[in-house]
C-alpha cells in the first residue's frame, strides 16, 4: 500500500480537542441515523450501520448517543439527507475529494466552492479527480496486535489485498465490496479492529512543502468544520518535520 497520508494523523491528533470531538460526534451520529434509516436498525443485520457504529466506538462516542442516533431513524420526522461527492484541486494542484451529507444541496455546494476558492483551489466536476484514487475498504489494528508479518498473513488469509504498518498501527486494505467479509474474518483471527470503513485511497502521494501544507490544512479545517461535510481526502503527504510545525 502506498504511504499512509500524514495529514490524516495530524487531524487525528487535533481531533482530541473538545470542539473538534463534538463536531466529529455530530457527523458520526448523522451517518448512523442515515445508515439505520436505509436498512435495518440492527447493526448485526445492517453492514453499513455496523461499520458506522464501529467508527463511533473507535472515538469513544457514548453508547447512549449511538442508541439515540439509531432511534432517530425510526421516527417519522427523521431528517432526509442526500449523499454528495465533491471533487476539486487544492493549493498547488493537490487533488481533494469531499464527501457530504446534506438536506440542502445548494447551501452545501456554495459553501464547499467558497472554501476551495478562499484557499487557492478550484472545485471541479464529479470525476475530475476521483480517477486518481481507488475506492477500497480500510481496516485498522493497533501495533500491539502483532508484527507486520503476522498481520500480512492474517490479512491475506481473510481475503484482504495488502497491509501497511507505520507508527500509528496496521492499515489493511481490501476491495470495497469485501469490507464486511474481510472485517469479520479478521475479527475471528485477531479480535475486533479499531476501525473498518470505506476510503478513497490515493494511487500516489505528492510530498508538500511547509507553505503548501499550511494552505492545505487550512482548506481541510474549513471543510471539516462544515456540518454537512463527512469526510475529506487528499493525495498529499506531509513530511514529519513539516507536520511538527503545523
Amino acid at each position: 500500500m502506498a504511504g499512509h497520508s500524514k495529514w490524516a494523523n495530524i487531524q487525528h491528533r487535533k481531533g482530541k480537542q473538545d470542539k473538534i470531538r463534538a463536531k466529529l460526534f455530530s457527523k458520526l451520529a448523522k451517518e448512523i441515523t442515515v445508515a439505520a434509516k436505509m436498512g435495518e436498525p440492527d447493526p448485526a443485520k445492517n453492514p453499513r450501520l455496523r461499520l458506522a457504529v464501529k467508527e463511533a466506538k473507535a472515538v469513544s462516542m457514548p453508547k447512549d448517543v449511538i442508541d439515540r442516533a439509531i432511534k432517530k431513524s425510526e421516527g417519522g420526522d427523521a431528517d432526509t439527507y442526500d449523499e454528495i461527492r465533491y471533487e476539486g484541486y487544492g493549493p498547488n494542484g493537490i487533488a481533494i475529494i469531499v464527501e457530504a451529507m446534506t438536506d440542502n444541496r445548494n447551501r452545501t455546494a456554495s459553501n464547499v466552492r467558497s472554501y476551495f476558492t478562499k484557499c487557492g483551489g478550484n472545485l471541479g466536476e464529479t470525476g475530475s479527480v476521483s480517477f486518481m484514487f481507488d475506492r477500497v475498504g480500510e481496516i485498522m489494528y493497533p501495533l500491539s496486535v502483532g508484527d507486520g508479518d503476522t498481520m500480512l498473513m492474517a490479512a491475506l488469509e481473510s481475503g484482504a489485498d495488502d497491509v501497511e504498518t507505520d507508527d500509528d498501527g496496521h492499515w489493511i486494505t481490501c476491495a470495497q465490496d469485501a469490507l464486511g467479509e474481510v472485517s469479520t474474518a479478521l475479527e475471528a483471527a485477531l479480535g475486533e479492529s479499531e476501525t473498518a470503513k470505506l476510503i478513497w485511497k490515493p494511487q500516489s502521494l505528492t510530498t508538500v512543502d511547509l507553505d503548501t501544507a499550511e494552505k492545505l490544512m487550512k482548506l481541510v479545517d474549513m471543510l471539516e468544520d462544515d456540518d454537512d461535510v463527512q469526510n475529506v481526502t487528499g493525495n498529499f503527504d506531509i513530511p514529519e518535520d513539516i507536520a511538527a510545525k503545523l
